[in-house]
């Protein structure tokens, strides 16, 4: 029958197709074409050149101005670039690179209740400009205090500022601070006092650089306040009282001279007063000799009206005869005192 299994066919079959099978499987498996290859190794090559430019831009550090760049290895500083640029450090995880910002700060000390070298109190506030010192040493030391950390830089720095303002206020009096007079203000003298107190501690501990310290508040608590009124009070007073002494002795020494003068001149005057009444009583003896030698009569006449009139004033009431010299002159007139060989008299009448 046709339908019949036949081992003997079936095994040559097989055996039939089997190097056709392999023939099947050769062509499948021919060699890579060349521009395959070519393709994979730019693959490659442009991945080798990523991995490269990775690794390189990972050593690359750039320091920028007003900064420096500490290396660290394995968190241990070993180098500190402070020129701006370009520079190589080695890949992570052997070696870090930190920027340390080298620009100015200003930190101010907060108020400060410190006391001043007579005894008061006084509030004040100061401020300190500061940097990290462009230095290998300083900026290490600066890593190394306060890792890197600026405000707690900051903070550190208003605990020496507070310290030392305790410790400088305690050189000057109240007077030298606070004081209506400006010229006895050491407020500068104060301030220069005081970044010398600061600068070398913090340049030591933190490599920090103090540009400038100044003192940005000062005032007085209630109680000091009352006592430095009183005392100002008290000053003033003082200096009222002695420029009134003064005032009042310069004024004596002033009147003492004032008199002084005025006796000589007075003196002087009364001498040369004495000298021209002396020389005028010559001169008018000598005068009334002439004229009694001329005429006598009208000599006693005119001396008689002198008398009257060096001693009768205004206020003068005299009760006295009229027919006696030297009233007589008032009733009888000149012709009394003429006589009749005078000069010219015929030209006195009697009225």
């Amino acid at each position: 029958m046709s339908t019949s299994h036949n081992p003997t066919h079936h095994a040559h079959d097989e055996t039939d197709h089997a190097p056709h099978s392999d023939d099947h499987d050769h062509h499948h498996h021919s060699p890579t074409p060349p521009s395959a290859s070519k393709g994979a190794w730019r693959r490659i090559s442009f991945a080798l050149l990523l991995v490269a430019f990775a690794i390189a831009a990972a050593c690359l550090v750039q320091v920028r101005s007003g900064e420096a760049e500490v290396i660290t290895r394995f968190g241990n500083p070993v180098r500190v670039l402070l020129e701006p640029g370009l520079a190589w450090h080695l890949p992570a995880p052997f070696e870090l690179s930190t920027p340390v910002d080298l620009r100015l700060r200003t930190t101010s000390s907060g108020l400060q209740d410190v006391g001043t070298k007579d005894g008061l109190r006084i509030i004040v506030q100061a401020y300190v400009v500061w940097q990290v010192k462009s230095d290998k040493d300083d900026v290490q030391r600066f890593m190394r205090a306060v890792q890197n950390q600026p405000d707690e830089a900051a903070r550190q720095l208003r605990t020496f500022v507070g310290s030392a303002l305790e410790a400088t206020a305690s050189g000057y009096n109240l007077s030298s601070l606070v004081n209506t007079d400006a010229s006895k203000v050491q407020i500068p003298l104060f301030e220069a006092k005081l970044r010398e107190q600061i600068s070398q501690s913090l340049l030591d501990t933190y490599g920090v650089r103090v540009v400038q310290v100044g003192i940005e508040r000062l005032t007085l608590p209630v109680v000091t306040l009352s006592a430095t009124v009183d005392r100002m009070r008290a000053e003033r007073e003082t200096i009222a009282t002695q420029r009134t002494a003064e005032g009042k002795r310069q004024a004596s020494q002033i009147t003492s001279e004032a008199q002084k003068e005025a006796r000589i001149i007075t003196a002087d005057a009364t001498v040369k007063a004495a000298n021209i009444e002396a020389k005028s009583l010559v001169e008018a003896a000598s005068i009334y000799g002439k004229a009694h030698a001329q005429a006598p009569q009208l000599y006693d006449m005119l001396r008689s009206l002198d008398t009257l009139s060096g001693i009768i004033n205004k206020n003068t009431h005299l009760v006295l005869r009229t027919d006696a010299a030297p009233f007589s002159a008032l009733i009888d007139g000149p012709n009394t005192f003429l006589s009749p060989n005078t000069p010219n008299s015929q030209e006195v009448k009697k009225p």
